[in-house]
């Protein structure tokens, strides 16, 4: 058979293809057909679970190979048929950037994850050390190199992972929802690669819940539902789309707000950025949620936090620096910033899961230190299964309340539409519903203080609309909510005010 491939041809077409994973109850994927010509540049948009990562995976082969159960009908890639085709044979036809790179590093370091895909194919030294170094220079990463994967931060992670892919030199790039980590620096740089490799003639696929980036690089749009492509629109006709009918589909919007996250100026690697002692200051005690002396480093200088002296004259370690920090009481304050720039860390030491770290927060005329913070606060993570330990959602609401009476376990339940999943195991929930079961512990441990970690990464428009309406309610009770996050839609949902951290210091408090 002549695999060669004319700019006319499709080099990937699916046929009546009908896909059930093994222990599910229906069909991801039902009757679908697509074809997709060489070159194209394609965006599949949708609900989260309507099927758009079932197409990824049968492109690249996870479906029928890896993830099992029942498919029925064709998949031809690049001449290929999946079902006749081992994944190893695809290696360099179909390269995919997954959501979270770090699922599919192999090494430790930059260079060898760069150059681990043409390794492991076989290709000659010579072949494989000029790959790297024409990935190098189109992709501009030379100050990426000779670095531990686990020092960098999530938009070099990704700028990794697409090289690691592009050095197979793949005909198809597939990106499943690539930007749901990555701040708006680190997506202008992932829309610069998109535009690189679609310059060079690469067929791209990109399933994606952020539309604003990638609107302008599409040729085809296609819209995914309950496992059919339910509409399919050109690149004109989807930008052109009225707002309305955008909500109506329950898509995230085609244009953001991005002044949020440009608080700085241009020189982001200045070391002149003030302790700003200040922000906050024109807060009352009572409206305001004081912290003061919240200094943290990883390395073992402990020093620094006892002797005030280096917390003047060497603070460049820090990896928080906040002399003084007033809050807006019982207001949702959206916590934004770059990428690697102590977000995390400031929600960690907030509510003391950084021993290290002796700050202290004063709410009501009251001071809080020490163990005394982990009372106070309560955070939700970013992956909430690290925080659920029990065999039903009752019994890991009253863990974390000895006093705790059944009554009022039961009252916080039906508060968060939770009460008919009480005798469940917190493990067999839908990823928002383990979100709210969180978020009752947190209540019923009588926090004040409720900190998320990007709550809203890589949800759909509707889940993400349903997270900002809980922060304003929790918000309502007289709690202070503090949420790190990249989602300019979620700040514009929800949020009363912006803190903006830069190199763990707190630059400015704004008014949405």
């Amino acid at each position: 058979m002549d695999n060669t491939l004319t700019n006319n041809d499709n080099i990937i077409s699916i046929n009546k293809v009908c896909q059930q994973y093994k222990g599910a109850e229906s069909e991801s994927l039902k009757k679908v057909s697509l074809n997709i010509k060489k070159g194209e540049t394609l965006l599949l948009c949708g609900a989260s679970g309507s099927g758009k990562t079932s197409l990824i995976r049968l492109i690249n082969g996870l479906v029928p190979h890896y993830y099992k159960g029942e498919m029925t009908g064709e998949v031809t890639v690049a001449g290929k048929d999946i079902s006749k085709t081992e994944l190893y044979d695809l290696a360099g036809i179909v390269g995919t950037v997954f959501q979270n790179p770090r699922s599919q590093f192999f090494s430790v370091d930059t260079d060898g994850e760069i150059v681990f895909g043409p390794e492991n194919i076989g290709l000659e030294p010579s072949e494989i050390k000029k790959r790297k170094e024409d990935i190098v220079q189109k992709m501009n990463i030379e100050n990426l190199l000779e670095r531990s994967l686990f020092d960098l931060s999530g938009g070099e992670k990704q700028r990794i992972a697409c090289a690691s892919v592009a050095a197979l030199l793949p005909e198809i790039i597939l990106l499943d929802e690539p930007s749901s980590n990555l701040d708006i620096d680190a997506i202008e740089n992932l829309r610069d690669i998109i535009i690189g490799w679609k310059n060079e003639g690469k067929t791209i696929i990109i399933s994606e819940h952020r539309l604003w980036y990638v609107k302008d690089l599409v040729d085809r749009v296609l819209y995914v539902k309950n496992g059919h492509i339910s509409h399919e629109w050109t690149k004109e006709e989807f930008n052109n789309l009225p707002k309305e009918e955008i909500e109506y589909y329950k898509l995230r919007p085609l244009n953001i707000r991005t002044d949020y996250f440009h608080l700085l100026s241009e020189d982001k690697n200045s070391d002149s950025i003030d302790n700003n002692a200040n922000i906050g200051l024109g807060l009352e005690d009572k409206d305001s949620v004081i912290l003061r002396d919240f200094y943290f480093s990883y390395t073992n200088k402990t020093y620094v936090f006892f002797k005030k002296k280096f917390k003047e004259s060497d603070g460049s370690f820090l990896q928080l620096n906040i002399p003084e920090l007033r809050l807006p009481k019982g207001k949702v304050i959206g916590v934004i910033g770059h990428n690697g720039t102590g977000k995390s860390t400031f929600l960690r030491c907030l509510c003391g899961l950084e021993s290290n770290c002796k700050g202290t927060i004063e709410i009501d005329g009251k001071e809080y230190k020490g163990s005394q913070r982990i009372n106070l606060s309560y955070m939700v993570m970013q992956d909430v299964n690290h925080q659920l330990f029990t065999d039903s959602v009752k019994a890991e609401v009253m863990l974390s309340n000895k006093d705790l009476s059944e009554e009022i376990c039961l009252d916080i339940l039906n508060s968060l539409g939770l009460l008919d999943y009480k005798d469940q195991h917190p493990m067999a929930l839908s990823g928002g519903q383990k979100q709210r079961v969180a978020i009752a512990s947190a209540m019923a441990a009588g926090a004040n203080l409720l900190l998320f970690d990007e709550p809203t990464s890589g949800l759909d428009y509707s889940h993400m609309e349903k997270v900002g309406e809980l922060l304003k309610e929790l918000a309502s009770m007289g709690k202070t909510v503090l949420v790190s996050t990249h989602d300019s839609e979620l700040i514009e949902t929800c949020c009363d005010h912006t803190l903006f951290i830069e190199k763990g210091r707190a630059v400015s408090l704004e008014k949405v």
